[in-house]
């Protein structure tokens, strides 16, 4: 009997991991091609968020909501998550229909909806904070500063929940390649470029340079 449960639980989790995965490629994919590009006949998605959401929410002090008659776009459409689940759904059947069991479009219902929920709050969390004990922690504060970069660089850090597909796509930065003004707070990490020292000898070799340079 515990072999059984065990078994269970371990083919649970490996698939509850392949879809999370899954939503998370399925996330930068959407992010990149859909929301960022125009796609003839569906210009939806990048008008609501290409040409509004990034025109009211940049990576300089407004990263963080001002006026509070644009909260509204902040969160995707209310009829977007259920759309998005279904289609995650759906492609999860062929594979419950493979594998022979139904463990697999359940468990899709489960972690799309689950995704999708994430998704949502920490994207409401990182432009409308409000001090919540999550805005505190510190894989809040890095993956805040990931998508602060991505309002900085809209052709990077696409991913929301998890830099995952970012890594493995080479979308993936860190920090900004120049110094600009960012937005400030508690749960916003410092992504500014980080300057080099010169090496003691390197320095006073500066200094000598200098001084010889200002001799009549």
């Amino acid at each position: 009997m515990i072999t059984i449960l065990g078994w269970f639980l371990f083919y649970t989790i490996c698939i509850s991991f392949t879809l999370f995965v899954f939503a998370n490629f399925f996330e930068w994919g959407l992010h990149r091609y859909v929301m960022h590009k125009r796609v003839k006949g569906f210009e939806y998605p990048f008008k609501k968020h290409a040409m509004v959401h990034h025109q009211i929410f940049k990576a300089d002090e407004t990263y963080h909501l001002i006026n509070m008659k644009d909260k509204e776009t902040i969160p995707m459409a209310w009829w977007n998550g259920p759309a998005l689940i279904i289609v995650g759904f759906l492609m999860s059947l062929p594979f419950s229909f493979l594998f022979h069991t139904n463990l697999i479009w359940w468990d899709a219902l489960v972690i799309f909806t689950g995704y999708y929920g994430a998704y949502e709050y920490l994207h409401m969390c990182m432009h409308l904070p409000k001090r919540r004990r999550l805005e505190f922690s510190r894989a809040f504060r890095l993956i805040n500063g990931h998508h602060l970069l991505h309002h900085r660089y809209q052709g990077k850090n696409f991913n929301v929940v998890c830099p995952l597909a970012d890594f493995c796509m080479g979308t993936l930065i860190l920090r900004s390649k120049i110094k600009f003004p960012q937005a400030t707070g508690p749960s916003v990490p410092d992504v500014q470029p980080v300057l080099k020292k010169l090496p003691e000898a390197s320095v006073v070799k500066q200094r000598k340079k200098i001084v010889f340079l200002e001799l009549p």
